[in-house]
């Protein structure tokens, strides 16, 4: 009996292997093909968040755009002294508010002392200036005064000119 026990209980453990194996191995190769898939996200994914830095930080490098809506700009009034408080209320000088506003210093100090108004893009960065505060101003300034990548003259790089003498 022992024999005929023998042949049942390994033939029993060969069919129980097949089973198992008919099950697992189409499940192995779905495994294989999830890992795979996996990694290839995994790669897309660290793709993105690379570009995703890079344009985080070209978007800190140009700052944050000064706009204003249409109707803002429209509604909006300014007067030679609403200028100038809104400039001292922001703590700027007119060099600084003309860097911001993208004039030269003595289109703010026309604005400012009623000769001219600020008219078009001007106008909306003077709108868009009203809603900032003392520290983003100064940030917007410091960004737009020294361009990242660009490294400022130094005094033995300047070529120095001919001097005439009289």
């Amino acid at each position: 009996m022992g024999k005929v026990e023998g042949i049942i209980k390994s033939e029993i453990i060969r069919l129980a292997k097949r089973e198992v194996r008919k099950i697992s191995v189409p499940l192995g190769r779905d495994v294989h093909a999830l890992k795979i898939t996996v990694s290839q996200l995994r790669k897309a994914v660290l793709a993105l968040e690379r570009f995703a830095a890079l344009q985080q930080r070209e978007m800190e490098k140009e700052g944050v755009p000064l706009k204003a809506t249409p109707e803002e700009v429209k509604t909006s009034r300014f007067s030679p002294r609403l200028i100038r408080s809104l400039r001292k209320h922001l703590g700027l000088t007119q060099k600084e508010m003309a860097t911001l506003a993208g004039v030269t210093i003595g289109a703010v100090y026309q604005w400012e002392s009623g000769k001219f108004d600020p008219r078009g893009e001007k106008k909306a960065v003077l709108v868009a200036l009203r809603k900032l505060g003392r520290r983003e101003a100064r940030k917007l300034v410091e960004m737009r005064r020294t361009p990242i990548g660009k490294k400022e003259a130094s005094p033995s790089r300047i070529k120095k000119g001919k001097r005439r003498s009289r």
